[in-house]
């Protein structure tokens, strides 16, 4: 049972009131009386808007299964089938060209190109790595990664391997030749030929040791600064594409000593910005659940947030780095940020939570919520009640997933003007990123971006979510292919360039971020690094990547891809057709094998399982789940959604039969026991389906998955998760 206080005319559940008069509201200046009554105000105007908003996802859904369900077995008209969703208000009218007028923006969001992470928030120590993941060691990142091969003596292992060292030092060395040029009078010269590093009257002189010895930077305005002693520092500081790169020095370092001029390190810049997630991959479903959230923004953005990592020599605890401080090529002192840009990524408008009560006892709209308990924990970084600083430009980031159309914009828009009202921020402080990720925003984007004009700092395509959002869409259409053809497909290609060219076209370079999806698979680096590139090829100026490892070796990409002249070589082509965009993912009289069918089911149930059995029954919202071939992938509700739909998309359309899914959920259900079986905290499911909660979550998803509003995951994860909990507690 939650205990409530009385706030006015809301309930509040006591463990938030208490934390919210106790922790957030004290060193900003709000008055708590007001935040109260501001809330209750927000929840009384905003609540009945917010409920017509998804009354009408429903409403056009229906509208939309019926015109499926007759023109069945027809081929696709593109002509008839755009006309019929304008008709039906699904798609509105493309108004004139304009800019973003965005302001007040962080170097991170308008004018750099870099990787960006995604990270639970109720994960202090996941939290903590992705804000220092600001810089990371290109050395370590090659070195424990995939990325150099192990052939040759190569191999990976406890104790450091000089052979696989060599060839990590041999590759930063071509990157470096590649990023931050050197030359004497005889030419071009190597990092690899270098024997000293020193500064001498502001000037970067490099040691080359032959009848020429000085060699310089090619471009001398790559040399930023440095630390130590200019004739023997101990770290220089360079540039590249506005990204920074920092050589490090240490002879007592085993690679300091095997190199001539003691380089023992070369760190780069990495995840300019995380966002630090509410939503897909966090497990918040009560009020203790969201308050624990709550506190960990609040650590992070006072700078007080900690959290204490065993390792083999011990504990150790982990915090908020520090800026970097150099001393300048000519005289004085600068500072670069030592972590992350943070954004925080709220809840959508689906979900109510019972946190908050309104005057008729319902629960509020969760996104209400955290608009304005994230809104006022980001106040202590504005008021610099803590040490360190997050928004050098004084803004708040939040990032709003899973709106549908241009209304969902602006409700989200009108929110965020209130909540600025109720802490006293000027207009447009709250900035809003969209996630382009379900199929009525992204037909609909320039509408998108224009109702929030003023506030937008990035757009993003996600494929994950918008493949989910595209099944259930075309639920009544037919089976749709297999999922690895997804890719492929006309409307996923359309997609993903409408998005950097409506992007374009609004303004958004030199204002805000345009952003590609995630790296799926975070143990296969060589893998990434030969293909993630092609993200700052399209024009995306941030890109998703699965850990700090992989930021540092996406960050490669950024140097050899200039985003913004791709922006502006992107800028003059035809847009991606809408046509291409709104065509359904269907298979054409489709032939598939018994086998191909099975095994099509096997590999959704086994990622269904290997991530709900976590959810309902740990409490983890994100993790990395081994596939059918034993390769660790990073799953959240955005897959799951996929996969669940995908199931149920089949059963709808008899490619499958409902036993054919229940003795596929069980099998796998056995397997993915087995994968689990080292984990002391693992419930095991295969012992007792009736009893296993997280095994009836994983059916249910599948089974009642056509009936979900939009094919989200949330109402039966949250459901189960509650039933979960409240049976751990009565167990004690």
């Amino acid at each position: 049972m939650i205990d409530y206080v009385s706030k006015g005319r809301l309930s509040v559940a006591k463990i938030l009131a208490d934390f919210v008069d106790q922790e957030a509201l004290p060193g900003t200046g709000v008055d708590g009386a007001a935040f109260w009554s501001g809330l209750e105000r927000i929840v009384d105007v905003l609540g009945p808007e917010n409920r017509a908003l998804l009354a009408k996802r429903d409403a056009l859904q229906a509208e939309i299964d019926a015109w499926h369900r007759a023109n069945r077995g027809k081929p696709h008209d593109p002509v008839a089938y755009r006309a019929f969703l304008e008709g039906i208000g699904y798609l509105v009218p493309e108004g004139p060209d304009f800019t973003i007028d965005t302001t007040g923006v962080d170097d991170e969001i308008a004018s750099m190109a870099g990787p960006q992470l995604v990270v639970p928030v109720s994960n202090a120590r996941m939290a903590l790595n992705a804000a220092n993941a600001r810089w990371g060691s290109l050395y370590d990142a090659l070195y424990v990664s995939d990325a150099i091969p192990e052939d040759g003596g190569a191999a990976r292992g406890a104790a450091y391997n000089p052979v696989r060292g060599a060839r990590v030092v041999t590759q930063v060395r071509e990157w470096l030749d590649a990023f931050l040029p050197i030359e004497n009078l005889k030419g071009p010269r190597s990092h690899g030929e270098v024997l000293a590093y020193t500064i001498e009257v502001g000037t970067l002189i490099f040691d080359v040791g032959d009848t020429e010895p000085r060699a310089y930077l090619s471009d001398s305005a790559q040399f930023l600064g440095y630390q130590g002693d200019p004739l023997n520092p101990s770290a220089i500081l360079l540039e590249h594409n506005g990204l920074g790169i920092e050589l490090r020095f240490d002879r007592n370092n085993p690679v300091g000593a095997a190199h001539a001029a003691g380089l023992s390190d070369v760190h780069v810049e990495a995840a300019l910005t995380t966002i630090i997630d509410f939503e897909d991959a966090t497990a918040a479903v009560d009020p203790e659940d969201k308050v624990a959230c709550y506190r960990n923004w609040l650590g992070l953005m006072k700078g007080t947030l900690e959290a204490t990592i065993e390792t083999a020599r011990g504990s150790k605890v982990r915090r908020l780095a520090e800026d970097r401080v150099y001393r300048l090529p000519d005289a004085g002192e600068a500072s670069v940020p030592g972590r992350s840009l943070m954004l925080v990524r709220n809840v959508g408008h689906l979900m109510s939570d019972a946190s908050v009560l309104d005057s008729s006892s319902a629960p509020a709209p969760e996104g209400i919520l955290d608009a304005l308990v994230t809104s006022l924990i980001g106040l202590h970084d504005l008021k610099e009640t803590g040490a360190l600083r997050n928004s050098r430009e004084k803004a708040i980031y939040i990032v709003k997933p899973k709106m549908h159309g241009p209304e969902e914009v602006a409700f989200a828009d009108k929110l965020f003007a209130m909540t600025e009202d109720v802490l006293g921020l000027p207009r447009n402080t709250l900035k809003m990123g969209l996630m382009d990720e379900e199929r009525r925003t992204s037909a609909n984007l320039k509408e998108c971006i224009r109702a929030a004009k003023s506030r937008v700092f990035f757009i993003n395509t996600g494929f994950l979510d918008r493949t989910g959002d595209e099944i259930h869409t075309s639920m009544e259409a037919g089976p749709v292919i297999r999922k690895a053809e997804m890719p492929a497909t006309r409307w996923i290609k359309a997609y993903e360039n409408r998005n950097v060219d409506i992007g374009i076209a609004c303004g958004l370079p030199g204002r805000a971020q345009i952003g590609k999806g995630m790296w799926a698979k975070p143990d296969m680096m060589a893998a990434m690094l030969a293909e993630k590139i092609a993200h700052p090829e399209a024009g995306a100026s941030t890109a998703w990547v699965p850990s700090p490892i992989a930021a540092t070796l996406h960050a490669v990409h950024y140097h050899l891809v200039d985003v913004g002249a791709r922006q502006a070589a992107i800028a003059g082509r035809q847009r991606a057709s809408l046509d291409d965009l709104l065509t359904p993912p269907l298979a054409d009289r489709p032939n598939w094998s018994s086998e191909d069918i099975q095994r099509e089911l096997e590999n959704n149930a086994q990622g269904i399982l290997g991530y709900v059995v976590r959810w309902i029954d740990q409490g983890i919202g994100c993790s990395k789940v081994p596939d059918i071939n034993n390769i660790g992938l990073m799953e959240d509700r955005a897959t799951l959604r996929i996969s669940s739909q995908h199931m149920a998309n089949w059963l709808h359309h008899g490619v499958v039969s409902e036993a054919q899914i229940i003795e596929t959920m069980q099998r796998m259900a056995a397997v993915v026991d087995q994968q689990n079986a080292g984990d002391p905290a693992y419930r095991p499911m295969a012992l007792d389906f009736d009893s296993s909660i997280a095994f009836a979550a994983a059916l249910d998803l599948v089974l009642k998955g056509r009936e979900q509003p939009n094919g989200y995951t949330e109402p039966i994860l949250h459901a189960r998760r509650i039933e979960a909990k409240a049976r751990d507690s009565a167990a004690g």
